[in-house]
């Protein structure tokens, strides 16, 4: 899979991938609007381009709160975002290519104010998807947003998404409707944090284009 022509499907203003990146950043938008007075942390994973975030922060008057860190594998996506964090000005904004299924890679960034897990859910197994959904009670900080994406394609995973999360402490905030075909999620997280434990692997990136067509 090219992953970074993968990303020229959200340049069709009106194809479902762009659909989704509309409704993930006007989530954003909402988040940051939310969050806390002071300094605001941001991770996330299989960050891509960036576009979610790098959408929304250069016009947003939180901008100078935010400190993000975005983790994506690919080299020529990560090359890509810090492109653009350079270019609107956003020094608080970190490109790292690495793992992101390494808690590691968020210790010093952890407890964050809001975890985009944007392309995640679709490219792993349910199992993953379950250990992921746990994994933010580890990264995120009381009030936390997690904003999460799914596509709604048979079996529907979403509402037991939902499930997962809300077992652990997250109140749903906002949901696509059904009938979407990228469905975004977004859950608040109203419990403690537990600390993160380093060393930590959650789980494995297979692909969209090698989990079994029903997926």
């Amino acid at each position: 899979m090219d992953w970074q022509k993968w990303h020229d499907r959200y340049d069709a203003p009106q194809s479902p991938l762009a659909l989704r990146l509309r409704a993930v950043q006007d989530r954003i938008r909402l988040a940051l609007d939310a969050s806390p007075p002071g300094p605001l942390r941001v991770v996330s994973l299989c960050a891509g381009q960036g576009r979610d975030l790098l959408g929304v922060l250069p016009s947003h008057p939180r901008r100078v709160d935010v400190r993000a860190r975005l983790v994506e594998l690919d080299p020529a996506n990560v090359a890509a975002a810090k492109a653009t964090a350079a270019a609107f000005g956003l020094p608080g904004v970190e490109t790292l290519a690495a793992d992101a299924a390494l808690l590691d890679h968020y210790a010093d960034l952890t407890p964050a104010h809001l975890v985009l897990l944007c392309g995640v859910f679709g490219n792993i197994t349910d199992a993953d998807i379950e250990r992921t959904v746990d994994a933010c009670t580890h990264l995120c900080a009381p009030g936390a947003r997690v904003i999460w994406t799914r596509h709604r394609n048979p079996p529907d995973r979403v509402p037991q998404i939902c499930e997962w999360f809300e077992q652990r402490g997250f109140t749903r905030e906002w949901l696509t409707d059904a009938d979407q075909v990228q469905s975004v999620g977004v859950h608040r997280f109203d419990a403690a944090p537990v600390p993160l434990r380093p060393g930590t692997r959650i789980f494995e990136f297979v692909g969209y284009d090698r989990l079994s067509p029903s997926r």
